[in-house]
């Protein structure tokens, strides 16, 4: 086989890579019978973090996206990206949950399952691969490339032939870092189609500039797939432009046959959204350059700047970048892709930020250390591990981590209750509680709205059903301004939203009762404000500070009690509460021995840099001051 295969990016890793996975659903749907009429092998439009981005920052139904895809796209196969055990999360999910979700996935319109983990670890694939395999799906196993000293070619093809042995019928090179050269993507590809004999996909950023290079000397060694994007998605730190790698193979024998004036057509409508929305283009940077010796992925480098954005420190992106290879080999050399890349990256941060490496660390990255995630790919620094993890028990390499998860899909589904109408609602919840109880809880409601639809030509007035998905919008816009009824009318028809318990738009409020409000709400406001600001308090109260912006939890999960209280005596290096940033959940805790003196947040606060938690008397300080201070 010599014609090249191409796989579009466009509406998952495209925008997640340069969009920030805010693309929304809306913005796809007008474009995608043209891209279904292109012959794209794929179209890889779901997985990765759409799932998470639809439910945290864009109020959309992730399972109504990939249904509004499909119904858009009937000739071409949808694809998603699944981190193996942890799905589209961000931590182990149970084998049942697993293979429920997976079976959904595919009765909701996927048909090309690219399933990863970011260790390589077979054991995070097998659930997947079987649930796959049930239920008609295509499995694509995804090797994480990496360059590190125990990371070689060997190793990769040794992989391979577990993912080839556990069913897979296509072998996809994640190169997620843009770490993969021309003349070692042509040996790659020989080896694996001389070893493993599986179709070979390749998955390459463009970051450092190489992609187009690489997808071309692998064309020619045999490769049967390449990712690409349409051009205004593409570079940087995506993949590359579709229309390039169809312009260069074209009177080649790998030519893909593609439409270039169809894939133009194309690229006119993606380029009108990202001017429209005030996206930037993929570029690459001389930072970008640099991932040669640095290995940060795009998306990871993305999610730095951001980190540091949030604490004011962008100025310091040049020392976390040196500090991100030294933690990696601290910790055995894990490939940098999610959800490795989130763990060592802000382990980085922590280190460079608070000036004491390995002072502040992330329940991930404890829970990495220990075994939890799967076996780390080289040895850890013994140091290292001692400082992190202390006395606590690492899991023995013999076990699955998988295996110690055992919520079952039932379980789940009683403890959602009746706020899940559907599988897909419960699985929405198994991955993402919170986002999913708050989605179902607002949407639910949306659900109870009454809809009046007033026939003007006849006069009469009649209940009728309306499509929820046509008047959300103005749903939204009800609850965000807090009317009690909006009315649109248009073509003879008349719809009318009324909020449930809301006072219709008619019913206006007295004005000196909305000034009172006004004027409570300013004062509780104020008083918030100031809570606390310019208390007078001991010397030896030492505050202990956010070294991050995120949410404050002061307990391990919703349910169970506070890590601390006002009075409790605590120890050096003992849990005060946790800071979740990044979508980790990171362990703030003691310097040294103390007693708790106040507590200044309320439990799901958010949080800025620098924000004082807690005020912790410390016992040494307490002494030295004498008994008149203590």
């Amino acid at each position: 086989m010599s014609r090249l295969k191409i796989m579009d990016t466009t509406i998952r890793d495209g925008q997640q890579s340069l969009w920030a996975t805010r693309m929304q659903t809306g913005d796809m749907l007008p474009i995608l019978p043209k891209m279904d009429q292109v012959g794209f092998w794929a179209i890889e439009a779901w997985g990765g973090a759409t799932f998470d981005a639809c439910l945290r920052f864009l109020d959309e139904n992730p399972w109504e996206r990939l249904r509004s895809i499909k119904a858009k796209t009937p000739h071409t196969p949808l694809a998603m990206l699944s981190r193996g055990q942890n799905l589209v999360g961000y931590k182990h999910y149970s084998r049942d949950i697993v293979n429920h979700f997976i079976k959904a996935s595919k009765r909701n319109g996927i048909e090309v399952f690219r399933i990863f983990d970011a260790l390589n670890d077979i054991r995070n694939v097998v659930d997947s691969a079987e649930a796959i395999k049930e239920c008609g799906g295509l499995f694509e196993g995804a090797i994480s490339y990496t360059l590190s000293p125990v990371h070689t070619l060997d190793s990769y093809l040794e992989y391979a032939q577990q993912l080839k042995d556990i069913g897979a019928d296509t072998i996809c090179i994640k190169d997620m870092a843009g770490m993969l050269t021309p003349y070692r993507t042509e040996r790659i590809v020989k080896a694996f189609n001389a070893e493993i004999g599986l179709p070979l996909h390749i998955h390459c950023h463009y970051i450092g500039g190489m992609a187009p290079a690489n997808i071309v000397k692998a064309a020619e060694a045999g490769a049967a797939i390449a990712d690409t994007a349409s051009a205004p998605l593409a570079f940087g730190n995506s993949q590359p432009a579709v229309e390039m790698i169809v312009a260069a193979l074209q009177e080649s024998r790998y030519d893909t046959g593609l439409d270039l004036d169809l894939l133009f057509e194309i690229a006119e409508y993606w380029e009108t959204v990202r001017k429209r929305e005030h996206y930037k283009r993929g570029v690459t940077s001389l930072t970008h350059m640099k991932v040669f010796s640095h290995q940060v992925p795009g998306g990871m480098m993305s999610n730095l700047v951001s980190q540091l954005k949030g604490q004011g420190a962008e100025d310091r992106l040049i020392d976390v970048m040196r500090e991100i290879p030294k933690v990696r080999a601290e910790v055995g050399y894990p490939p940098l892709v999610t959800p490795l890349s989130q763990i060592v990256g802000t382990q980085a941060v922590f280190n460079v930020l608070t000036g004491r490496r390995w002072g502040v660390v992330s329940k991930e990255m404890k829970n990495y250390i220990c075994g939890y995630y799967g076996k780390a790919p080289g040895p850890m620094d013994p140091n290292v591990v001692k400082k992190v993890v202390g006395t606590s028990e690492r899991l023995d390499p013999s076990v699955s981590p998988s295996s110690l998860v055992t919520t079952t899909y039932d379980e789940v589904a009683e403890e959602i209750g009746d706020l899940a109408q559907s599988e897909e609602d419960v699985l929405m919840y198994a991955l993402f509680p919170n986002e999913a109880r708050t989605y179902l809880s607002k949407h639910r409601t949306s659900e109870k709205v009454d809809f009046l639809l007033e026939d003007e030509s006849s006069g009469t007035k009649e209940d009728d059903y309306v499509d929820i998905n046509q008047i959300r919008e103005l749903v939204r816009v009800a609850q965000e301004s807090g009317v009690g009824e909006i009315v649109v009318e248009e073509d003879g028809s008349r719809v009318a939203v009324r909020m449930p318990g809301m006072a219709p738009a008619s019913s206006d409020v007295p004005a000196a009762q909305a000034s009172n409000t006004e004027a409570a709400q300013a004062d509780q406001s104020s008083t918030s404000a100031s809570k606390d600001d310019d208390k007078d308090r001991p010397a030896t109260w030492t505050p202990v500070t956010a070294p991050m912006v995120g949410t404050f939890y002061a307990a391990p999960a919703p349910g169970e009690p506070a890590f601390v209280k006002v009075g409790d005596e605590v120890t050096a290096h003992q849990t005060l509460c946790i800071i979740e940033a990044m979508k980790l959940m990171n362990e703030i805790t003691t310097e040294e021995m103390g007693t708790v003196r106040e507590i200044c947040v309320e439990d799901g606060d958010a949080v800025e840099f620098g924000t004082v938690l807690f005020y912790v008397e410390s016992h040494n300080a307490a002494e030295a001051a004498g008994p008149e201070n203590a």
